[in-house]
Parts: structure tokens; sequence; C-alpha cells
């Protein structure tokens, strides 16, 4: 069976559950359960810290694995991201206090706290910036006020808990992580499924079916408006001045799409939802 590691819990566990599900997969009944089978689809599932996984994946432990990128770079894992899955999206900067530090070089021997030292570590060792790293465990906007530490690398949405925690974003983004799978780079059986599966939901969630009756003569120029992946699937109907038209088009573009096509002249629209998909 592939072996398949899966985040326990916290911001990942909820959507990498969904999204296997929505891929086919069964896995635990009980958020207790820390291991779970699927024997129809020939996986096992282990559920384990996220911050864990990819030392999981890269020792060859497991075969497979969904993580954050920042936890894959952090940890310093021999395991290689093999594709992103587009949620749990994060962006890692540097804060201090207002008015002290105005760019990157200014952190040159000074204290950074952290949850990510790897990762931060790497980075600032690529730009020639030498520091005192301070590892945290979590909530790293208090080690200023502290005195901790000079300045944090943390992770920022809004920027709003810095702020609150009288600090001031600055330098370069550090890094735009994302929920990614990963590997150990040795081919294992039933993997290439999972990774057609997951980027078939990634479809499915990304694209919709369109629908719509249209003029022969106006045929050209709807296939422009929405020319689809390949090309549009085009049927004749009884009255043979008129085609039935079927295109995927990205969801975000429906309304737009349906508007240029009505005032192209085109009729009985309708837009369905992909359940799944493969490219």
């Amino acid at each position: 069976m592939l072996r398949i590691a899966v985040p326990n819990k916290g911001s990942l566990s909820e959507s990498a559950i969904q999204m296997l599900s929505e891929a086919g997969y069964s896995g635990r009944r009980d958020t207790r359960e820390l291991h779970a089978a699927d024997p129809r689809n020939g996986v096992e599932f282990f559920y384990l810290r996220p911050r864990d996984i990819a030392t999981y994946v890269g020792s060859g432990a497991l075969d497979i694995g969904i993580t954050g990128r920042d936890l894959l770079l952090d940890s310093g894992s021999p395991a290689r991201e093999v594709a992103e899955l587009s949620f749990g999206d994060s962006t890692f900067r540097f804060a201090g206090a207002p008015g002290r530090f105005a760019q990157l070089s200014a952190l040159e021997g000074v204290r950074v706290a952290t949850s990510y030292p790897g990762l931060v570590g790497a980075f600032l060792a690529d730009q020639g910036v030498s520091v005192t790293l301070v590892p945290l465990d979590g909530a790293v906007e208090s080690a200023v006020r502290l005195g901790v530490a000079d300045a944090v690398a943390d992770v920022v949405s809004t920027g709003g808990t810095l702020r609150a925690a009288g600090l001031e974003i600055f330098g370069p983004v550090i890094l735009q992580s994302t929920a990614v799978l990963v590997d150990s780079g040795a081919p294992k059986p039933g993997a290439d499924t999972l990774l057609r599966r997951l980027q078939g939901v990634l479809v499915a969630r990304t694209y919709v079916m369109v629908d719509y009756d249209i003029r022969l003569e106006n045929i050209d120029e709807a296939c422009r408006i929405a020319p689809g992946m390949q090309s549009p699937t085009v049927s004749p109907l009884a009255d043979n001045e008129w085609a039935a038209v079927r295109v995927m088009i990205p969801r975000e573009e429906t309304n737009e799409v349906m508007d240029r096509l009505y005032e192209l002249g085109a009729r009985a629209i309708l837009v369905t939802t992909i359940h799944a998909a493969r490219l």
C-alpha cells in the first residue's frame, strides 16, 4: 500500500482531508485516530504533526505526504516538492520596532526570533546577513517587547497581529508558502494515481462547464470568447441554423463569459460545476 502522511491538526489538516476525500479516498472517521487504511484505493494514511511530515517522508519511513512548503524548507529534509495544492497560503516577513530597520542589511549582528530557524537561517545566509537566531515555538511577535530578540521573522496575513505587538514589517518577502505534496524522490506504486487525482480536484475547483446554443455564423467568435482547454465541443441541433456548444472555462470568469456570449446571441446558457477531472 502507498503510505501517505497527512497533517493531523492545524490549518493544513482540514483542507488536506477534504481534498483527499474529493479525490476519492477514505480516511479516518475519528480525529483521534493516527492511522487509517483504505484498501479499496491501496493506501494507508498516517496522521502526523505537519512539521514532522517532511522528515518522515524524506527518511523513507512514509512514501508521500501533504505539508507546507515552509515546513518542508525549514525541516532540512531531503524530501522534495512534487506539486502545489493551492491551500494553506502564507507569507513570511521580517518585523521590528518602528523605524529601527529600514532594510535587510540592518539585521546584521542582531537577534531574530522565529519558529522557522532553518528556513530563515537559509534565507539570511543566501542574502549574506549574519544574525543570532532565537528559535521559539509560536507567538514570536512578543519576543521584541519581552527583550528576547531585536526583530522577528513570522507568518504575515494582514499584519494586524504584528502591528498590535508594536512591530513594523520591513525588508523583502522571505517566502510565499502554500500546501504541497512531497515525496522522497523514489518511485512508489500508486503515487502517480494520487497526484493525478489531486490535480483533478484542483481542476474541478478551478473550472466550470458551460453549455449554450448559438447560431452557426457566430460560432467562431463564441469560440474566441471561450476557447476551452483544447477546443469547444460543437454539436448540431434540430434547427440547422443553430449548434450546441460545450466548453470548460475558469470559474472566476463565469459571469463575464456568460455576458459576452449572451450579447453575441447565445441562448440557453447553462453553467455546471465539475465534480472530478483528468486532463
